[in-house]
């Protein structure tokens, strides 16, 4: 903990802390202003802010499952619960401390929803007077401590992902295993997951739960992720420890806990089945030169649909994550391919409570026809297998573009998902392997962008959409209306995807971080105009994101 902030905790645990000033009109993605003098209540602040979410009840079909299958979510759902503790040491370790002195219910309920005293749809910004900035490194290294410090250190394992940075008593910088630092916490994890894996019918989901077990306790996941891929006949599935590296916003390198409790829609996933084989043939179809396709995407992926029963950790951080493409590992990746869980439930949610109120408000009434479900479960389940297409190593000898590219691969990443997912779509449909009319899936396409910038262009999702919309705007692929709507121009909607995939590969085949600095500031911003179209959103009262009521209790579970 900074001086800075330890003084300021000091006095508010005795005083009472001052809140943040600020002002909203209950729209996320954005940065709130007011005049330094003025002093709003947290409880202001919150009632602003609290109806930018709309809240859901997560459930899912119980029946369909076995007695053992229903006998083990509560144990999954407890181990998901651990890695919720986890994260908050990762995100925001003085939790205890500050909630403490928070006595309004929806205050502390807002702060439990950010993880923290920043507002994660809004730019992270601090919302408690005194907190400041949210440090880049999070809770993974000791405050105060900058990159060039960790840069020039003998630690060895500067950028580990499964580790965290601390000084010892002496001031030097060391390296710590989680399984150390957090070994109890991991250990009653692991004996969870252990107790589940006794329940489990399915061999393969058996071989996974005992081997992630073992994984939480040693920091090696490699055996896990690997019979995690080899799972096909599950019924349930559950995605549990430090998985994403988007809280690590100094190296990009820290992966933080999160878990997804899981139910198979084993219908919907069959119909999903065929498209991972094809993943060879589209790459060889990039719209880049070929330098930048000649590696092979690995084919023995699954694509599954899934209702999901319970969030915890980074993934129930900010925006709730309605699709998932793991594991991260590029050696996996590229041997075995990766899984894509596409979260239907939560996804139904977005469609119906959000993207439809967005569309009927910002896409041009002549193509708010185009506005479908399938079109945005598809552009959404083809953004996740996009991450297998593309370039994983760098063309120049940098090594993989995750490490060339450090912090700005993350959002730049999420960018090549976003626009190769829809190269996917347009590729598929032309073959007649997918159906629909190439209209429903650009203009939902378009709707989907406008609701994700509302997340802000702090995220590395935000980032992504807004270096879309602004590439998009400068092509002609839309235009606005007089009247403030938005409209598809689709055949340079086509011609600008081609144009922006192959910008993309180039800058990750290149591993140019410093090429990459320069796009995101020039195309990773929210521009006056749209701001003022997504402050819209907001006075009509349409919700930014969702978030959930959740848990055994609601599943009707004991």
């Amino acid at each position: 903990m900074n001086r800075q902030f330890r003084n300021i905790l000091i006095m508010g645990l005795g005083m009472g802390i001052t809140f943040n000033s600020c002002t909203s009109n209950n729209t996320g993605g954005q940065q709130s202003t007011a005049s330094a003098d003025s002093v709003d209540s947290l409880q202001t602040y919150v009632n602003n802010r609290l109806p930018i979410y709309e809240n859901v009840k997560l459930t899912a079909d119980m029946q369909s499952l076995s007695e053992s299958e229903r006998k083990m979510i509560p144990l999954l759902i407890q181990a998901a619960q651990i890695m919720d503790e986890l994260f908050w040491k990762q995100a925001y370790p003085q939790k205890d401390s500050l909630l403490n002195t928070i006595k309004d219910d929806k205050a502390r309920e807002f702060f439990t929803m950010n993880y923290g005293p920043w507002d994660r749809l809004n730019g992270d910004k601090p919302f408690i007077n005194g907190i400041g900035p949210k440090p880049e490194g999070a809770g993974f290294y000791p405050i105060g401590m900058t990159k060039e410090e960790l840069e020039k250190s003998d630690v060895k394992d500067k950028k580990g992902q499964y580790s965290v940075i601390r000084r010892n008593a002496s001031g030097k910088l060391e390296s710590i295993p989680y399984h150390v630092i957090y070994k109890d916490e991991l250990q009653k994890a692991s004996g969870l997951l252990k107790q589940a894996a006794e329940l489990a019918e399915d061999a393969g989901l058996k071989k996974y739960l005992n081997l992630r077990a073992e994984a939480l306790t040693s920091s090696n996941y490699t055996a896990s992720d690997y019979a995690w891929m080899d799972m096909k006949n599950n019924g349930i599935d559950i995605i549990i420890g430090p998985i994403e590296n988007y809280e690590d916003k100094l190296f990009s390198a820290r992966s933080s806990f999160e878990s997804y409790v899981l139910i198979k829609d084993k219908q919907w996933s069959q119909r999903l089945a065929k498209y991972v084989t094809m993943l060879p043939e589209l790459q060889k179809g990039l719209p880049v030169e070929e330098k930048y396709k000649a590696e092979k995407p690995g084919t023995d992926s699954d694509l599954n649909a899934y209702d999901i029963v319970y969030y915890a950790g980074d993934c129930n951080a900010g925006s709730k994550t309605i699709a998932v493409n793991l594991p991260n590992d590029e050696d996996i990746q590229q041997k075995k391919g990766t899984r894509r869980s596409q979260l239907k439930n939560a996804m139904r949610a977005k469609f119906d409570k959000i993207l439809v109120p967005i569309a009927n408000e910002l896409i041009d009434k002549e193509q708010q026809q185009y506005i479908k479900f399938d079109a945005f479960f598809s552009n959404v389940m083809f953004h996740e297998v996009a991450h297998g297409l593309g370039i994983k190593s760098t063309v120049n000898g940098k090594g993989y573009v995750r490490a060339a590219l450090q912090e700005q691969n993350s959002w730049l990443e999420e960018g090549k998902a976003d626009i190769l997912g829809l190269y996917m779509v347009t590729s598929l449909l032309k073959k007649g392997e997918l159906q629909g009319d190439i209209k429903d899936y650009y203009t939902t396409f378009m709707a989907g962008i406008l609701r994700s910038v509302r997340f802000g262009a702090a995220s590395a999702h935000g980032k992504a959409n807004m270096q879309c919309f602004n590439f998009f705007k400068e092509k002609g692929a839309f235009e606005r209306t007089s009247n403030g709507t938005y409209k598809v121009n689709f055949e340079k909607f086509a011609t600008a995807m081609n144009d922006l995939s192959k910008v993309i590969l180039t800058l990750q085949g290149n591993g140019d971080k410093t090429a990459v600095e320069k796009v995101e500031k020039d195309y990773a911003i929210i521009p006056a105009e749209l701001q003022s179209d997504l402050n819209r959103l907001g006075e009509k009262g349409i919700p930014v994101d969702i978030v959930f009521e959740q848990g055994i209790d609601v599943l009707g579970l004991k």
